[in-house]
């Protein structure tokens, strides 16, 4: 069949199904810089470009579906929040979002310290050579061979989730003869405006320790009496993907309180305020990011206001990007294989990957442009949703966009936004193999984290 053979779906907007969906841009062939890496563009072709690499080379040299990451956006954003905070603060890059050894080289380089949240995360960052006392070691259920690898290895920091925590910790330490300095994680009650799923300041939820009836208050009570444990602050998180400050100023607010607490009880003022992560990114045209340095000055602001009314003395700040660094610094190139239009609802795109690669839109239920990278085109736009190739019917990598009405099987489709989370998520789900990361830079692509293969799941398959 060729490129505009097919019938196509559903394409005016008076014929549409009802729906959560983004009305067609002026020009599908476009690519708003909101969601896509700096160096991102298209050439004299139509191809979408990355770092000087057209896309269509990228997929014949390393196949698809891969992740693209762009190294020079990656270091330009990174240095960005490294220059907003300046060094009277700390910049703390959130491993989970995603991490290997050469993202850890990169952090390294531009100045950044790195939190990490399990064994794993720890073991790739001394292995990149991290400094341990640029290593935060987070975690609602650390082990006690975790905890004993963190303090022997001497990271900066270790948040302490829960009372048995503040006593294993310490234990750990005593015993190796050392003073681990830490932070008490707390929850602060305030409800970020965001998924279920990904709030995490409210009380009911699993991390932390809750600020309501003195149980904050207590665990820095137990921890300053503990010979191990050096106290050195408060830590707060309260959700993720987050656009609006306010949030932030009331868990200030509240930290800021609880830190006066202590210092009338025990007569210490903690000399650190870590405000967490979670700001948000683009993900769609719809979404209106903050920059680093609008960031920086507001949480600034509000922590020294709220210090001044309290009258302490402002501690050092720390914050946590993951998803804001390297988010926008990947897309997820994918092979059309299917085009299946259903007549009054919209055209299904099956691609050669799924929610194995991006379990996103099916856990969270995440929101993802979608651009046509191979060529551009004049046809008419048509409402598609982007699936997997995977047996199930919540398989959807984007659920409502618009793609040219003449998509073809062999066309190449790319998907902004997707460095945090996708391959740190990934999984094998029918036995699917995880894409690679290849990382373009001036002109040079390499492979940083290589593709699965068959013997790679049957080594594991002891049979």
């Amino acid at each position: 069949m060729s490129r505009s053979a097919h019938p196509a779906g559903p394409r005016h907007a008076d014929v549409l199904p009802e729906g959560h969906y983004t009305a067609p841009a002026d020009d599908l062939n476009a690519l708003d810089p909101k969601v896509w890496a700096h160096t991102v563009g298209r050439d004299a072709d139509g191809v979408v470009t990355v770092g000087g690499i057209a896309v269509t080379q990228l997929a014949e040299e390393y196949g698809t579906p891969a992740y693209i990451l762009d190294e020079a956006d990656f270091r330009d954003r990174a240095r960005a929040w490294r220059t907003a905070f300046g060094t009277d603060a700390d910049v703390f890059y959130a491993g989970k979002a995603f991490l290997s050894r050469a993202v850890v080289r990169w952090l390294d380089e531009e100045g950044l310290n790195l939190d990490v949240c399990s064994g794993g995360e720890l073991a790739t960052a001394l292995a990149a050579g991290m400094p341990a006392e640029r290593i935060a070691f987070h975690g609602n259920n650390k082990s006690p061979e975790e905890i004993e690898r963190a303090v022997r290895a001497g990271v900066g920091r270790i948040v302490l989730d829960s009372f048995q925590e503040i006593v294993r910790v310490a234990h750990t330490a005593e015993s190796l003869g050392k003073r681990q300095r830490v932070q008490i994680r707390v929850t602060v009650g305030v409800e970020a405006h965001t998924h279920e799923f990904i709030a995490t300041a409210h009380e009911d939820q699993k991390f932390g320790i809750p600020l309501a009836d003195g149980q904050a208050a207590e665990a820095v009570r137990r921890a300053l009496q503990l010979d191990g444990l050096d106290v050195i602050g408060i830590h707060s998180h309260i959700g993720s993907q987050i656009f609006d400050m306010s949030g932030f100023e009331v868990a200030a607010h509240r930290v800021v309180g609880l830190l006066k607490d202590v210092r009338d009880e025990h007569g210490v003022e903690l000399a650190e305020i870590d405000l967490g992560g979670g700001l948000g990114i683009a993900y769609t045209s719809d979404d209106d990011p903050r920059e680093p340095h609008e960031i920086a000055k507001a949480l600034n602001e509000i922590v020294t206001r709220e210090c001044e009314g309290a009258r302490l003395r402002t501690p050092r700040i720390s914050v946590e990007p993951g998803r804001a660094i390297v988010g926008p610094t990947a897309f997820t190139l994918y092979e059309v294989g299917t085009v299946k239009p259903l007549e009054g609802l919209r055209t299904y795109v099956s691609v050669d990957g799924g929610m194995s690669d991006n379990i996103r839109t099916a856990l969270y239920d995440a929101e993802y442009s979608v651009a046509l990278a191979s060529r551009t085109s004049d046809a008419e736009p048509m409402l598609v949703r982007v699936v997997g190739k995977h047996c199930e019917s919540g398989d959807i990598v984007v659920k409502d966009a618009f793609l040219p009405g003449d998509l073809a099987p062999g066309d190449l489709i790319a998907v902004p936004a997707t460095g945090a989370y996708c391959r740190s998520m990934a999984s094998n789900y029918n036995h699917a193999m995880r894409p690679p990361v290849v990382a373009v830079r001036d002109g040079a692509a390499r492979v940083i984290v290589r593709r699965e293969t068959e013997e790679d799941l049957l080594r594991l398959d002891v049979g």
